[in-house]
């Protein structure tokens, strides 16, 4: 009971958190000097493994499934293009790029703001009248919500290149016949949601995060701990936050 009690309690914590850093992150916008860095660390961090991702993703799923197709029957190959889009672009894609800013992100911010609140400089914030959460969460929050996107965009775009180059060497597709047969059953409000998700894990992480850091206390050892625990915990409610999000649209799909 003392777990769950505790459980609630820090959700409860991180809703307060995120009721104001959301504004914060919202309020940042006018003022791109100080979310471009921090979007430019996130993304430029977060290349090589969504390069990296997208190319394995397109390979494996190509190795995997062109067998188990043509052991189907006659003709079922040619709906390879149309099975790894479905995978890549409405699932694979959208969480591998929030698993990926989790991962690397997660554990820098908790760090950075661990290190600021262990050093003070949190509290000299605080005591000259500036608030911490606009001048340090909201830029920081909203180069996780934007970067999020962008590298989604890019293993998307990597895996459905490299499984097209995987089917080339078998000689039995064209560009056009590859594109025409990757968004054969694929529609707008199928795409177009599952890509939506990933402006919520960007948010997740960055406020989650962010929360990890601000509060984090023990000295210098609370500073390992809190980029630990950010990449665990943003981790972990990337995949709730997939799970819920996928009822919610397929909900809301069904009630159109």
């Amino acid at each position: 009971m003392l777990n769950a009690l505790s459980l609630l309690e820090w959700f409860g914590r991180l809703t307060a958190f995120a009721a104001r850093a959301v504004p914060a992150a919202v309020g940042a916008i006018p003022r791109p000097g100080q979310w471009v860095r921090p979007l430019y660390a996130v993304l430029i961090g977060g290349l090589p493994l969504a390069a990296v991702t997208g190319l394995a993703l397109g390979v494996v799923i190509w190795l995997h499934t062109r067998d188990v197709l043509a052991r189907t029957g006659t003709g079922a190959v040619e709906y390879l293009p149309t099975f790894l889009a479905a995978a890549v672009l409405l699932e694979l894609a959208p969480v591998g790029a929030g698993l990926i800013v989790a991962a690397r992100t997660g554990a820098s911010l908790g760090a950075e703001l661990a290190a600021m609140r262990v050093s003070e400089q949190i509290d000299a914030l605080e005591l000259l009248g500036v608030s911490p959460v606009r001048r340090l969460v909201g830029p920081r929050v909203l180069a996780c919500v934007l970067a999020v996107p962008l590298l989604h965009v890019l293993i998307a775009a990597t895996a459905l290149g490299s499984g097209f180059v995987a089917e080339l060497t078998t000689g039995s597709t064209t560009y056009l016949k590859y594109n025409t047969a990757a968004l054969r059953e694929l529609a707008l409000e199928d795409v177009i949601p599952a890509g939506l998700k990933t402006l919520a894990f960007g948010l997740v992480v960055g406020v989650t995060g962010c929360f990890i850091g601000m509060n984090a206390r023990e000295g210098s050892e609370g500073v390992g701990r809190a980029a630990t625990d950010s990449v665990v915990t943003c981790c972990l409610l990337v995949l709730v936050a997939d799970v819920l999000l996928v009822l919610f649209i397929k909900a809301g799909q069904q009630f159109l």
